[in-house]
């Protein structure tokens, strides 16, 4: 772990709740932030559309249909300035370790610019030398796996964020993919996954890339030795050629069979990785100079983050306006609709990104919060969705902010299809807003439905790195007013604990200690 005993105290901040503009807007609310209606707003303000439009490195986008106006925003601002937002935002740039109760840096920004790296660089916080270093042999080793004709399957076992953001990517960047490669990935530890993965590959054409930091994780692992397995089962002769590693524990990897190995650091949470070696998969896809681009478009929506005014800062508008929903309009959870099928797996990459960060109940002092935090972020694909759960969106009981996301240009030359997706997409924003008064009851669509509408020139290796870093300082935004550490996940490791203890039951079947519900559920799955 990086020393930080030298590095300066972290800034005084307020929580949002216990400031003056938190009182402010809740007066503001009730006079008249519930019963605003956007269609009433678009009809009589002209400026409205430009005033809600904010373009970013990559990305534009229309808040214009969401249930705020100028002095909601105002206010939201002045909430900002109170928490201490920018100077939490200036202490994660610095390389302070803002990550509280780890008392860790949060540098995964460090990754995506080597300039950044060196402004980050708080005595040894970073070393860029060996940064650059792992990252240039990461590329290299890419580059060879690319240019190898005898291996045509590449195999990621990891979980979470070692798997969760690197599938995502690769499926996003598809038109880019490497044309004699296929990437496929595991993470579950029900053997279903692997065994229909491995039956359609062949030892001397796959390679496997276990992905976990500490080479323990058990899921990661009960897969990587079960694929070891059936690789000499099936007659493959040299593990050390055909695994590679991305881990820090370079002597279990050893231990293994594993000689080719990439860390990474413990200023890069799991959740962030897929800048660091955890994004192997992605540059063997799509290769060294487009793992660069996807690196350098995160970096111009840091850099935006890092210096555009709170007003003209669109990771920060969008993390205000979900603070205003959540807190304010009580809005529980939040619909992200991908027009591009490439990006079918950006909203399962979300759900990890926001819910485990910003899903806490006590603030970073470790104070239960009196207010909401996180909500439950969810999607499919346009235009399935709107065959699902659209139906639930206009008409349901509860009102579900959506997330429009759209690319202007299509990566495929099929005539007609991309103009109907993108009149789907703007169909249905404008179904939200509208609404309809119908015949009867079962005809009528509500309105004032609140969305937001992103848009990128085209779904590229940049513009998806810059997409993937405006919502996570999104994320940091609304964690930062909120209070709470987003950069640990205790949460996730107690029913890992408790599974240690139950497995070895199932097999005894000893239910000494347990619940009598817990025990029943032994007994009946037992063995």
């Amino acid at each position: 772990m990086t020393d930080t005993s030298a590095l300066p105290n972290l800034p005084a901040t307020t929580r949002c709740d216990q400031t003056v503009a938190w009182q402010a807007l809740h007066t503001h609310f009730a006079a008249q932030g519930r019963d605003f209606d956007a269609r009433q707003a678009l009809t009589q303000d002209a400026g409205r559309v430009e005033a809600f439009r904010q373009t970013a490195p990559y990305i534009s986008a229309d808040l214009s249909k969401n249930r705020i106006d100028a002095q909601t925003e105002q206010l939201l601002l002045e909430l900002a300035e109170q928490s201490g937002l920018a100077a939490w935002r200036d202490a994660m740039f610095a390389g302070l370790p803002i990550n509280n109760t780890e008392q860790r840096q949060v540098l995964h920004v460090a990754l995506r610019s080597q300039a950044l790296a060196q402004e980050c660089a708080w005595g040894a916080a970073i070393d860029v030398e060996e940064v650059r270093q792992t990252r240039a042999a990461m590329l290299a080793y890419a580059e060879r796996v690319r240019a190898d004709d005898s291996i045509t399957d590449i195999v990621n076992i990891g979980i979470g964020g070692s798997d969760l953001g690197p599938q995502m990517a690769v499926l996003a960047l598809e038109a880019y993919r490497h044309p004699g490669k296929r990437l496929h990935f595991v993470s579950n530890i029900d053997g279903h996954e692997l065994a229909g993965v491995l039956a359609g590959l062949k030892p001397q054409n796959t390679l496997f890339l276990v992905a976990s930091k500490t080479f323990t994780t058990i899921e990661t692992m009960t897969n990587a030795r079960s694929a070891r397995a059936w690789f000499e089962a099936e007659g493959g002769t040299d593990v050390a050629r055909h695994f590679a590693a991305l881990t820090t524990n370079v002597k279990a990897a050893a231990e293994f069979g594993i000689t080719t190995t990439f860390g990474f650091w413990d200023w890069v949470g799991g959740r962030y990785s897929l800048w660091s070696s955890i994004g192997l998969p992605i540059a063997i896809a799509i290769g060294a100079e487009h793992f660069d681009a996807f690196l350098g478009g995160a970096a111009a929506m840091d850099e935006h983050f890092r210096t555009a005014p709170l007003a003209q800062n669109l990771p920060v508008r969008l993390g205000l306006l979900d603070v205003w929903y959540r807190n304010f309009h009580g809005y529980t959870s939040r619909c992200v609709a991908p027009y591009h099928q490439g990006l079918r797996r950006l909203p399962a990459y979300l759900q990890q990104l926001e819910m485990e960060s910003n899903g806490k109940r006590v603030d970073r002092q470790g104070q239960a919060l009196p207010i909401g935090t996180s909500p439950v972020v969810w999607g499919e694909p346009g235009t399935n969705g709107q065959h699902a759960f659209f139906q639930m969106l206009h008409q349901g009981t509860d009102v579900v902010p959506v997330e429009f996301i759209v690319t202007r240009e299509a990566a495929h030359t099929l005539p007609g299809h991309h103009a109907k997706l993108l009149a789907n997409a703007i169909a249905q924003a404008q179904a939200f807003l509208q609404g309809q008064q119908g015949a009867d009851g079962a005809r009528d669509f509500p309105g004032n439905r609140p969305s937001t509408f992103l848009v990128l020139e085209r779904l590229d290796p940049a513009s998806l790195g810059a997409l993937i870093a405006l919502y996570e300082h999104r994320v940091f935004t609304s964690g930062a007013l909120w209070g709470i550490n987003s950069f640990d996940q205790f949460g996730v490791e107690l029913g890992k604990v408790l599974a240690k203890d139950i497995e070895p039951r199932l097999a005894s079947g000893d239910v000494q200690g347990l619940d009598a519900s817990t025990a029943a559920l032994v007994r009946q799955l037992q063995g």
